[in-house]
């Protein structure tokens, strides 16, 4: 059993109230869950205006195809999120 995860930091430069970046973050981590059927959260920075955390997990047999799927994820909050992706970690283990 293969686990692949995905960890990165988003600014998030013009977010006046957290109750603004609460609603982008909750809106990107439903998309995430729904299009790529991963475990989606925001990990860390909960209490910043400028910065959020998301991290992702999957569950395959196969690193490849893990590794594949959390690409996708990179590619499609690059699209879809109206800020800039910092730090990207992807990584696999087997367990």
């Amino acid at each position: 059993m293969i686990v692949s995860m995905i960890q990165m930091i988003i600014e998030l430069p013009d977010i006046d109230s957290i109750k603004t970046k609460r609603r982008i973050v909750h809106s990107l981590r439903d998309k995430l869950r729904v299009r790529f059927r991963v475990s989606a959260a925001e990990v860390d920075l909960q209490d910043s205006l400028s910065f959020t955390q998301i991290g992702c997990a999957m569950v395959s047999n196969s690193r490849r195809f893990g590794e594949s799927v959390m690409q996708k994820i990179l590619k499609f909050c690059e699209d879809e999120v109206p800020g800039r992706i910092q730090d990207v970690q992807i990584s696999s283990e087997r367990y």
